[in-house]
């Protein structure tokens, strides 16, 4: 068996593996202050099987909780995890001008689309923030893009408008609102679906590729829904991808 933990900075994502399949995944907010003795808890509750001799890797964009999640996967494998980072890319050519920049979560997303999809591909993941990662043949991470995640700027949005309150984000009847909150879940929704699509067909043109468009993170099903450029929603993908980085770097 095998425990993958991918810590972002809203959701840590948990996933355990056994002979490849993920057999159960869940998760848990990242925000919340925790010790190592309460992370340690929280993964034998989700996982009571994980114990000796069950390997584990973490992949984190957290730096103040990897510690934490190292810690705990440590106590209940009695080993040591593996740490993924720009020096366990599975055999991914990183062409970023600065390789150890680029997040454990995107090289694990790449890691999985390779794997999964092939190349060229688009992985879209929808997070704090929203990352369109570029996979080219050869297994080449070109680079990619950077926005402000969906929940992220709709958050923003409402702290920033005094007369602007929170508002349940689903696509309203009409793009056209009758209502403040029908107005303002129009706009962030589709302003997102047209973000994606706008992006990923001047990746498509800038790069002269016919990509693959795999979409990932919490809100991938929704906007997949309504867009016309994402061909798969993967909600594990970046699970996959650590399962994948961690099986070509070798178990303990």
């Amino acid at each position: 068996m095998l425990l993958a933990v991918d810590i972002g900075n809203t959701e840590a994502t948990l996933g355990l593996f056994e002979d490849g399949t993920l057999r159960r995944s869940f998760r848990m907010s990242s925000e919340t202050r925790r010790t190592a003795d309460e992370v340690r808890l929280l993964l034998h509750q989700a996982f009571p099987e994980v114990a000796a001799g069950v390997s584990a890797v973490i992949g984190s964009v957290v730096p103040v909780q990897t510690p934490l999640y190292l810690d705990a996967a440590r106590r209940l494998t009695e080993g040591e995890p593996l740490l993924v980072g720009s020096d366990t890319t599975a055999g991914i050519k990183i062409e970023y001008r600065d390789p150890g920049s680029v997040g454990a979560d995107r090289i694990a997303n790449a890691a999985g689309a390779f794997d999964r999809y092939g190349a060229p591909a688009i992985v879209v993941d929808f997070g704090t923030a929203t990352t369109f990662d570029v996979l080219l043949e050869g297994q080449r991470y070109l680079g990619g893009v950077i926005a402000p995640g969906i929940l992220t700027g709709a958050e923003h949005l409402v702290r920033r408008a005094a007369r602007l309150g929170a508002f349940e984000l689903k696509p309203p009847p009409r793009v056209v609102g009758r209502s403040t909150e029908e107005s303002l879940q129009s706009g962030v929704f589709y302003g997102a679906v047209g973000k994606v699509d706008a992006i990923v067909r001047r990746i498509s043109a800038e790069e002269g590729i016919t990509p693959k468009v795999i979409a990932t993170g919490g809100l991938a099903a929704a906007i997949a829904a309504h867009s016309e450029t994402i061909q798969e929603v993967d909600p594990d993908l970046t699970l996959y991808g650590l399962r994948i980085i961690f099986e070509r770097h070798g178990s303990r």
